[in-house]
């Protein structure tokens, strides 16, 4: 037990302590101040809120300055070469998560700052309602036989080149990027945020923008993007994974086939989530695929470049009605992976 300082019984001297200095009252402050928890839970669930509600901002969006940016440092450091495609890399998610780091150190201990900075964080790099909004505007002209209007939105949505896709191709197309970018707009950025605060929100968002933007298999980037491409890969591991059980255990409620779509949704997973070139996309997929009970994967063309996709589920070829099934499945797993991380920005430990 700690003696009290009296006028007889003076308490034990601190050597370490500076002249002046309390040395019980600031300990005691600094763990009060770092046990608090609740700032970045309930900014993580405020910042998808406004995302829902306000969707991207149309100007000054901070991913697209991020974008624009990385383009012109692009210009400057471009070469054939995989150490100069991983110094450019290094530098773009550096420059994103520095700000970030000093951001979460100045509001540390003002929960009120915490809370707005993460909100605030959370809207920039989470993009569900852009998401499903695109989504659903591609599908609008393939319910008038628009294939052409169709074809003009889709790089909206993914990049794969749109030229004679048809009408079963293009909603293909949208299933299974509404899959892969639950994943990645969603619930990879929450993760991320849950277990590291405002730098890992920043962080995952610039690596999953430089994948997009350099990490293709073209002439150009095969070498320069193979660094962007690989931290993409690690850093979505565990979200695509964590993306597929939500997939599964959200099914039953999301898409009305019962108990069915989480069974079959596990099944696709487990046979086919590991044939896909991608190491996280197919399990994403696989999981949309198999709780909507319809077939995915073909022939996509990227850039010029064809790649072959083994087919994803055994059911039927997808048509518009499925992917608006998505777009209601991929809501559902929104509303999970935001609880998800509530809880894990809860019960986390935290200096």
């Amino acid at each position: 037990m700690r003696r009290v300082a009296t006028a007889s019984h003076p308490a034990e001297h601190d050597h370490n302590r500076r002249p002046g200095q309390n040395s019980e009252m600031p300990r005691s402050q600094e763990r009060s101040r770092g046990s608090s928890r609740w700032p970045l839970a309930a900014g993580l669930a405020a910042g998808v809120a406004l995302d829902a509600l306000l969707g991207d901002p149309r100007r000054g969006h901070p991913v697209a300055a991020f974008g624009a940016a990385a383009g012109a440092l692009e210009s400057r450091t471009y070469a054939d070469s995989r150490l100069r495609g991983a110094a450019h890399a290094t530098a773009c998610v550096l420059a994103a998560a520095a700000p970030a780091v000093l951001l979460q150190r100045r509001t540390r201990g003002r929960p009120p700052l915490e809370l707005a900075a993460a909100a605030l964080a959370t809207w920039a790099v989470t993009g569900a309602r852009s998401l499903h909004h695109e989504a659903e505007r591609t599908l609008v002209p393939l319910t008038e036989d628009d294939l052409e209007s169709a074809r003009k939105l889709l790089p909206n949505l993914c990049g794969r080149d749109p030229e004679g896709l048809d009408g079963g191709e293009i909603v293909r197309a949208v299933i299974e990027s509404v899959a892969e970018n639950t994943s990645d707009a969603i619930v990879a950025p929450l993760l991320w945020g849950a277990v590291a605060g405002l730098p890992g929100l920043a962080a995952y968002r610039a690596v999953n923008t430089l994948d997009a933007m350099v990490g293709y298999r073209s002439p150009r980037y095969l070498r320069f993007g193979w660094a962007s491409a690989r931290l993409d890969d690690a850093a979505n591991w565990i979200p695509a994974r964590v993306t597929a059980a939500l997939t599964i255990a959200v099914a039953p409620l999301a898409i009305p086939r019962g108990s069915r779509s989480a069974t079959a949704a596990l099944r696709t997973v487990l046979r086919d989530g590991g044939r896909h070139p991608s190491p996280n996309a197919g399990r994403c997929e696989a999981a949309f695929a198999g709780a909507l009970g319809v077939r995915l994967g073909g022939t996509n063309v990227y850039e010029g470049v064809t790649e072959a996709r083994p087919g994803l589920g055994e059911g039927r070829a997808p048509e518009p009605h499925d992917a608006r099934r998505a777009i209601r499945l991929s809501r559902a797993v929104t509303v999970a992976a935001t609880a998800l991380a509530v809880l894990i920005a809860l019960v986390r430990p935290r200096r």
